[in-house]
């Protein structure tokens, strides 16, 4: 049973969890984990072509408390803040030559795949990874890992730079008591999402085929241009958007170590730039949003966080600046957007009860 909550000492959604899980089981929940919600500083669509990612984890996430079945069967029932009641869902459990499948409904197939998939290990990249398989081949998503390996690698105060081919990971300290990271939400999520982030992953993939590479992470942007007339206009665009991109993450990791976040924000606004004219995921709601960062003083850098076509933007600022710039945003915004003003949390752990 899953519940969204801001912290993961935040007792009384704990609490919450636990009475849906007994009012819909019967019985006293005998576990209890919590998992942090993520942003990514910057590198996107890097992950799955071997490049850099550098996200942190939230105060954000997701509650989940549970008891061992009786009867082989497994039932989830999750809930959240925007739901009007709870969705519930049994399944049989995994048994040797009856493994779980995806169907229906499609938001228990995640969860499926983890079950599926996830052995009791120690490794914490073993985990990342099960969960990342389940992704594939139950979410129908072809991830790449910083999602998985932030949530269960964060370190309270760091951010963390991923080597997404060697899976090698560096903590990078955020703890500058007079910086702020600013989420903003833009509300709106375009219908285009389930269709483009596949056919970038193949576009990439392309690319790195005419340039005799592996992967993008291996191809420099000298490379590129040379074959840019063997590649078409539009591969070649999302080729250049990725081999910037993975140089830009490398730059922006050293220059939070060395807390140059003027740096670092220029380099935030390159990648949304490239993001939105190079690789074509941003939309205007985004656009705005940065724009709009922009124009306050104190605030570093703005750029879109996520698959694009909607979602999130991400602000680095002067944490004196936090209220003046969801003022502004607020008032330039056509839409209605939602702030979260953040710091770096830890991974997933298991809570008491």
């Amino acid at each position: 049973m899953a519940e969204a909550v801001s912290e993961p000492r935040s007792l009384p959604l704990l609490a919450a969890a636990r009475r849906a899980h007994e009012a819909a089981f019967g019985g006293a929940a005998v576990l209890a984990a919590w998992a942090p919600a993520r942003v990514n500083l910057i590198g996107e669509h890097t992950d799955y072509n071997g490049g850099f990612v550098l996200p942190m984890a939230l105060q954000l996430g997701t509650v989940l408390v549970g008891s061992p079945a009786q009867d082989g069967t497994i039932s989830i029932l999750t809930t959240s803040a925007e739901a009007d009641e709870p969705h519930r869902v049994q399944f049989p459990a995994p048994r040797q030559g009856s493994p779980l499948s995806p169907g229906q409904p499609r938001w228990a197939n995640y969860v499926k795949g983890v079950i599926q998939h996830y052995r009791d290990d120690g490794d914490l990249a073993a985990k990342a990874l099960a969960c990342q398989k389940a992704e594939h081949t139950f979410a129908g998503m072809p991830c790449g890992i910083m999602d998985q390996f932030i949530s269960v690698m964060g370190k309270e105060g760091h951010a963390l730079l991923i080597d997404c081919r060697s899976l090698e990971t560096v903590l990078v300290p955020l703890t500058d008591a007079n910086l702020a990271v600013l989420i903003t939400n833009s509300n709106v999520r375009h219908t285009l999402t389930g269709s483009e982030y596949p056919t970038r992953r193949r576009q990439c993939e392309e690319a790195a085929a005419a340039l005799g590479k592996a992967s993008l992470r291996d191809a420099t942007m000298a490379e590129l241009e040379a074959s840019r007339s063997r590649l078409g206009e539009e591969v070649y665009q999302r080729a250049r958007h990725v081999i910037g991109e993975i140089a830009r993450t490398v730059q922006a990791a050293q220059a939070l170590q060395d807390r140059d976040y003027k740096t670092f924000g220029r380099l935030m606004v390159e990648s949304h730039n490239s993001l939105r004219d190079d690789y074509e995921v941003s939309c205007p709601e985004l656009d705005e949003l940065v724009a709009a960062a922009l124009e306050v003083d104190g605030v570093y850098g703005s750029r879109m966080t996520g698959g694009g076509f909607g979602g999130c933007t991400v602000t680095l600022l002067e944490a004196g600046a936090a209220e003046r710039a969801q003022h502004h945003i607020k008032e330039k915004y056509s839409g209605t957007a939602t702030f979260y003003l953040t710091k770096p949390s830890g991974g997933a752990k298991v809570l008491p009860l």
